[in-house]
């Protein structure tokens, strides 16, 4: 079994309140559950309104469905997310 990890670090030029980043991370959050299935959590930059750090986990018995998994969440975060990918970290167990 292979278990993929993947860890977004954002940076949310927009958000003016703690208030604010929690609705934008919650509701992506939440897209992204629903559209591949992966369990999801803010994982760091819990007090910074500016900044968040995502974590998405997935696992299958096929490496290559695990990476396929985890491009299309960075694709998705790349196009849809109100805010500057600062860094991406894709981790195998």
């Amino acid at each position: 079994m292979i278990i993929g990890l993947l860890s977004i670090e954002i940076f949310l030029p927009y958000s003016h309140s703690l208030k604010e980043k929690r609705q934008v991370i919650q509701a992506f959050k939440e897209r992204i559950r629903r559209k591949f299935n992966v369990a999801a959590a803010e994982v760091d930059f819990l007090d910074k309104w500016q900044r968040a750090k995502l974590g998405f986990i997935t696992l299958n018995n096929e490496r290559s469905f695990v990476e396929q998994v985890l491009e299309k969440i960075i694709s998705e975060a790349e196009n849809n997310l109100e805010g500057e990918i600062l860094k991406t970290e894709i981790q195998y167990l």
